[in-house]
């Protein structure tokens, strides 16, 4: 039976896992973006999400006991300094899986882990989202009529280019005096 077997031990032993588990954090945080099988990756989340919670309170001690984790300064000095701020307001959730297909040499379920915060394609597609616009009935009768009254501004503004020397020709002649 397999009461209060909560941990996915993906088949290695406690201090494998552990090492593994530190170094895609480490990349994780650095990178913003990594990508991995579908198993290592929800690990990986309940991983390292509870220290991007701890980063929010930046003190020595909450240094120390991130560090004691990831074991790598400059992975900690980036949470600490780039990732904390940007997720201060997020009250958890701070990585999604999106998973990619399955691996060609041994059918794994594969998937990309980032930061949520980090992702510019996702950002942007929210502002064009809000963005409302106009159902219309005829589209296409809007881009004809765009086109007809573009097109006749440009040929008033050539005529009335050509118009003015002449204008100007004519008013010039009748000033002067024929002999």
């Amino acid at each position: 039976m397999r009461h209060s077997k909560v941990i996915n031990h993906l088949g290695r032993t406690s201090s494998h896992r552990k090492a593994m588990l530190s170094n895609m954090a480490t990349s994780l945080i650095l990178h913003k973006r990594i990508s991995t099988t579908t198993a290592k990756a929800k690990a990986l989340r309940t991983f390292v999400e509870p220290l991007i919670t701890k980063s929010k309170d930046d003190s020595t001690h909450s240094r120390r006991v991130v560090f004691s984790y990831l074991k790598d300064k400059t992975a900690v000095a980036e949470l600490f300094r780039e990732v904390s701020p940007k997720v201060g307001e997020r009250p958890g959730g701070y990585t999604r899986i999106l998973k990619t297909g399955h691996r060609l040499g041994d059918n794994a379920d594969m998937c990309i882990v980032e930061l949520v915060d980090y992702n510019e394609a996702m950002l942007g597609g929210e502002a064009v989202k809000t963005k409302t616009t106009r159902r219309r009935k005829t589209a296409k009768k809007k881009d004809d009529t765009v086109a007809e009254t573009k097109a006749p501004k440009a040929a008033k503004e050539k005529a009335k280019k050509t118009e003015e020397p002449e204008v100007k020709a004519k008013a010039s002649d009748e000033a002067v005096p024929k002999e």
